[in-house]
């Protein structure tokens, strides 16, 4: 009996460590945490009446009584903020009401830990926003007295600011030694929606819900937004702020993330004051309903990268159920109304370190996440990449499409009956969103692969504001959740028995308690990995992380190095430093003075050598094929060169659009290009050029011009679609073959010459990609066999009429045998190898 008794204790011992992740959810009864961000609707107080009535509340995580161990502040939209104290274990004490914390008036939405007065002691700013009167608008700043009692000095301090706030950072950013602050609001919902007034708005100033930037004077703040080149519009809904030193050269940088139709803002700090708005130089496209944001080195180059949320759904029934989903008409307007690319998904702005960047978010497989708030990102499994923690949710979704039908059929009762419409049975029929949150791991190679569940955070809940932090001090990073309606959520992180990885952590604070930290860097090497980080405390969404550095170090007994970097560029470095400590730099000990990268010259430059530019058809494919996943009209331009007038010097044909002629441009000697003007390609300029290129077709020593037709604007088997064929006479004037070609009305979107029969004159391989209108069937690609004269016949025998879309080819001798083979590429398809043999091919 106590053999049997004793096998099932191990099996149950085995159990549990199996099944031990690395989060787990700790009870509120346990840590003493029941914090709850309330929040009710009734007729007059609801989502319809203010779209963001459900946007939540922040969290901020800080050492506020200097005892090593981290606080937690929740800010409550209709509900008292709370303060826990951190007594260790994940034992916490709620001492709000002793603190005078509580900030129970107003509509309260962001929170920010910061030590304002630069007393070592953690002060904390209170975002607030919704309501009408702006008395209760006003932010609130809490300094801390050292007793653990705060007192509420906003207006004392200049920093009051009345309008809708959702968050804001402090940090130095005119480098004087102080902490200057960035209140990030947003405007009205009068001006949120999509209509034909978007560009007066966009002129429109609206002081009321411009974003501020505030400069501290000796502890007095003024508002400096206007001069320091801060934008001032009716269209600006600041949901997201992230602080880094985006282009490394030593000055803080701000990144706003702005919901609706306003783009997001990019503000590279100029060093005297001022900023400029950088994001369409910078950014090729944005999200377009920008919430949360992070900002972080997440490939290890040592460059921050830039991460916005959006709410494109994960899965195609939500995606269907949603009425957000991309609307190219709407794109199409906003573009033409002078506003950036934007697109309804998250985006991964990767650094390129030269003042751009690259969107790699679907890529690397974090793009849809659905309703997103809160983005952070930290090495949670202590491997030495950064992970990404994502929070979901939304108490009352007024977007889906069953809603809306509903609110319609109401309306049209109400205005058949005579009877007004029960707000408060409409806002009762919202459908909630709870799909979960999301947390991915970084796998090093550019991909993230989703962790959620395996990684322990399988409950379902309405999550907003969250913020990590070394809640026990065992070196991992716990998380913590602010959520809607239900009792706020602390995580612990099992890293440190389940991974065994070591960590380091980076204490800035502990040993320079009243000098500012904000804005210093910290660049760790291990085991030939190199990891950067910045201290910037606020982050995600309407949260601040007040705590040290972290860095996952994996199995690395001793780092390498560390260096450190503070804000007015001293520098020191610290050489095998043990793993699994804490690291307390002193800014007094750092000697040397850091060098900022030099400004790398280009390898080119614009020359303005050749005045031409393609002139697509404004049209929109969806409205032929809704299920398009891309559009095709918009293929172009692509271009041919070669010496046509046997001159020495190389010219050039530019493929035109439909309804705009081909263009043949000459080269001179000093370089620059003079316009042909070919008479034969201005009759052409009906047909869309897909393709072209020159060679000799009829064996007469000159280049000919083979030009491919194409496009999707066109009907299946429209004459347009015909190929061309234009003979030079040697002199670079060219005329149209009329017989040279066969008549093939196929939209093309390629040609190589080859000589695949060997008779020493070039062949031509046409590819196609589609039949107009008709996704994804595609057309029977060409094989153009040349009878030495120009005249050129279709070889149906060759093995590619069922090839595929057709987007490229090359010929290449592949297996040295003296033949050209063929190598094409399209969508859907593999990478295909056609050897040549005997006058065919053979698909290998």
């Amino acid at each position: 009996m106590i053999v049997i008794l004793f096998v099932f204790g191990l099996n149950g011992c085995k159990k549990e460590q199996e099944e031990k992740t690395l989060f787990q959810e700790l009870p509120s009864a346990e840590t003493g945490i029941t914090f709850q961000n309330t929040v009710v609707q009734d007729g007059d107080n609801n989502v319809l009446n203010y779209p963001y009535y459900f946007n939540g509340g922040g969290v901020a995580v800080g050492d506020v009584n200097n005892d090593g161990l981290e606080d937690i502040y929740f800010s409550g939209n209709q509900v008292s903020n709370k303060l826990y104290i951190n007594k260790g274990n994940f034992q916490y004490e709620d001492i709000t009401e002793k603190a005078g914390l509580g900030a129970s008036s107003g509509w309260k939405t962001g929170v920010t830990m910061a030590d304002v007065n630069q007393d070592g002691w953690l002060d904390i700013y209170v975002c607030r926003s919704a309501m009408s009167d702006s008395v209760l608008r006003k932010n609130m700043l809490f300094i801390n007295n050292g007793d653990l009692t705060f007192t509420e000095r906003a207006t004392e301090f200049g920093v009051a600011d009345n309008s809708y706030s959702s968050h804001a950072s402090f940090f130095d950013y005119d480098k004087d030694g102080d902490l200057d602050l960035f209140v990030l609001n947003h405007s009205l919902p009068k001006y949120a929606g999509f209509s034909n007034m978007l560009v007066n708005f966009k002129k429109q100033k609206g002081s009321k819900y411009q974003s501020k930037l505030y400069q501290n004077n000796k502890g007095k703040f003024s508002d400096v937004s206007e001069n320091a080149g801060i934008v001032n519009n009716v269209l600006s809904f600041g949901l997201g702020l992230a602080v880094s030193d985006i282009n490394q050269d030593g000055w803080p940088d701000v990144y706003v993330s702005n919901d609706f139709n306003e783009e997001d803002y990019l503000y590279v700090n100029n060093q005297d004051g001022t900023f400029k708005n950088v994001i369409r130089d910078a950014t090729g496209h944005v999200s377009l309903f920008s919430m949360g944001s992070d900002i972080a080195d997440i490939n290890n180059d040592g460059l921050p990268d830039i991460f916005t949320l959006d709410m494109q759904p994960e899965s195609n029934e939500r995606i269907k159920l949603s009425s957000g989903d991309d609307n190219y008409d709407k794109y199409e307007i906003l573009i033409n109304a002078g506003f950036h690319h934007q697109s309804m998904r998250n985006m991964l702005q990767l650094n390129n370190g030269n003042g751009t960047f690259s969107e790699i978010g679907q890529l690397m497989g974090i793009s849809n996440t659905d309703w997103s708030w809160s983005a952070l990102f930290a090495d949670f499994d202590g491997d030495g990449w950064k992970d990404l923690f994502v929070s979901n949710g939304y108490e009352k979704d007024y977007t889906n499409m069953q809603f809306l039908k509903f609110t319609v059929d109401e309306k049209t009762r109400a205005q058949k009956t005579g009877t007004p419409m029960d707000l408060k049975q409409i806002v009762s029929q919202m459908p909630s969103i709870q799909v979960g949150n999301f947390l991915f791991r970084n796998n090093g190679d550019y991909t993230f692969t989703k962790k959620t569940k395996e990684w322990g955070i399988s409950r379902t809940f309405k999550s907003n504001g969250a913020a990590y932090a070394d809640l026990d001090n065992d070196g991992d990073l716990d998380l913590i959740i602010n959520t809607m309606n239900e009792t706020a959520i602390v995580y612990r992180n099992n890293s440190d028995e389940i991974a065994k990885a070591g960590f380091l952590k980076v204490d800035l604070r502990k040993s320079n308690p009243d000098r500012v930290i904000v804005g210093t860097k910290a660049i760790v090497h291990s085991g030939g990995n190199m990891q950067y980080q910045e201290f910037s405390p606020v982050r995600g969404f309407q949260s601040c992380m007040y705590v040290p550095l972290n860095f996952g170090v994996a199995n690395q007994s001793v780092i390498d190095s560390v260096r450190i970097i503070w804000p007015d560029g001293k520098t020191q470095r610290f050489d095998q430093v043990p793993a699994k400590s804490t690291l307390t730099p002193k800014y007094e000990d750092a000697r040397e003075i850091y060098s900022y990268k030099v400004e790398v010259k280009p390898f080119f430059k614009e020359s303005h050598l050749l005045d031409w530019k393609h002139l697509p058809v404004n049209t929109n494919d969806f409205k032929r094929q809704l299920l398009l996943p891309r559009m095709y009209s918009y293929s172009g331009p692509r271009m041919a060169k070669g010496d046509v007038n046997q001159d020495g010097l190389e010219d050039i044909y530019l493929c035109g659009a439909k309804h705009q002629p081909g263009a043949l441009f000459l080269q001179q000697k000093d370089g620059s290009f003079r316009d042909k003007k070919d008479i034969s390609f201005q009759k052409d300029s009906a047909h869309q050029d897909e393709d072209a290129v020159f060679f000799d077709a009829d064996g007469d020593g000159d280049l000919d011009l083979y030009v491919v037709s194409g496009g999707y604007l066109f009907q299946e088997s429209d004459p347009l679609l015909q190929d061309r064929l234009y003979i030079n006479d040697g002199n670079a004037n060219f005329s149209k073959s009329v017989s040279g070609l066969p008549k093939e009305t196929l939209a093309g979107s390629c040609v190589v010459p080859i000589d695949f029969d060997g008779d020493n004159d070039l062949d031509l391989f046409v590819g196609t990609r589609m039949t107009p209108g008709n996704y994804p069937v595609s057309a029977p690609s060409m094989l153009l066999v040349n009878d030495g004269q120009g005249n050129f016949k279709n070889d149906v025998t060759q093995p590619w009429q069922n090839m595929g879309m057709v987007c490229d080819a090359v010929a290449e001798d592949i297996n040295k045998d003296g033949k050209d083979d063929l190598l094409v590429v399209g969508e859907w398809t593999p990478i295909r190898i056609f050897i040549g043999s005997s006058n065919t091919f053979v698909d290998e």
